[in-house]
């Protein structure tokens, strides 16, 4: 199993000893370190199975100068890093940085480009804005390889995602029992587009909905993922693990 996205920095001391006790499980986990005061962080903990991505999150796009560009650059080239981000857009909690959303988004693409790294692409916002304006912006730019991160099955970034030849990785939600139309949605893609995750510590699946949440919990989106698609547990996991390692090369 892989864990293609998780914050192993937002773990407590005890919640990481448990987390970590259980990587032997996993095929490989990416952790993301996303504002500066992380990715010191993210890099130490990158180790045997665990590889890092660094970005500055939209809801810290406020933070890009000169000087952040310069040390995301400089910590993208670290030999553990497979990824860029997370970035994209967020008007759920902070709307009014669209503007310096865009400029960090563009700033970060034009990085994952020349490094040839994907681009781990958030999104969020309460009426959907954010979804419809980061699939103009997917169909606009076309990253050469980009994840959807925690995809929720918007019709549009569907849409987008799918031109681009963008991945879809699904998260804790699939497994909610409202979420019949995301369940949908999985079924429609390529399957060679597919990746699954946690997002340690949240977003944690059924049967930990209200805990928070940890890498090994990925084995209930992948049986959910499993049973969406028709296949068994070990195809789907053979499917999920190839896809992460053609998308980040470890």
């Amino acid at each position: 199993m892989t864990d293609t996205h998780a914050h192993l920095d937002f773990l407590e001391p005890e919640e990481l000893k448990e987390a970590q006790a259980h990587l032997p499980e996993l095929r490989a986990v990416l952790t993301l370190g996303v504002d500066p005061a992380r990715w010191e962080r993210t890099l130490a903990l990158a180790q045997g199975n665990v590889y890092a991505a660094v970005g500055l999150h939209p809801t810290s796009a406020h933070l890009l100068s000169p000087e952040v560009e310069e040390a995301l650059r400089h910590y993208a080239r670290h030999p553990r890093v497979r990824a860029i981000g997370e970035t994209g857009l967020d008007y759920y909690w902070t709307p009014e940085t669209g503007p310096a959303q865009y400029r960090a988004l563009d700033f970060q693409a034009a990085l994952a480009e020349a490094l040839g790294l994907p681009l781990v692409l958030h999104v969020r916002s309460r009426d959907g804005k954010a979804e419809e304006d980061l699939s103009e912006w997917l169909l606009q730019n076309r990253p050469k390889k980009a994840v959807l991160h925690a995809f929720s099955g918007h019709p549009a970034l569907e849409r987008a995602g799918l031109e681009t030849g963008a991945y879809f990785s699904f998260a804790g939600p699939l497994t909610y029992k409202k979420n019949e139309a995301l369940r949908e949605a999985a079924k429609r893609l390529p399957k060679d587009r597919l990746l699954v995750e946690t997002d340690t510590p949240f977003l944690p699946p059924e049967p930990h909905r209200g805990r928070r949440n940890r890498p090994h919990y990925v084995r209930h989106t992948l049986a959910k993922l499993a049973e969406v698609l028709g296949m068994g547990l070990k195809e789907a996991e053979a499917l999920t693990d190839q896809n992460a390692q053609v998308c980040f090369g470890w």
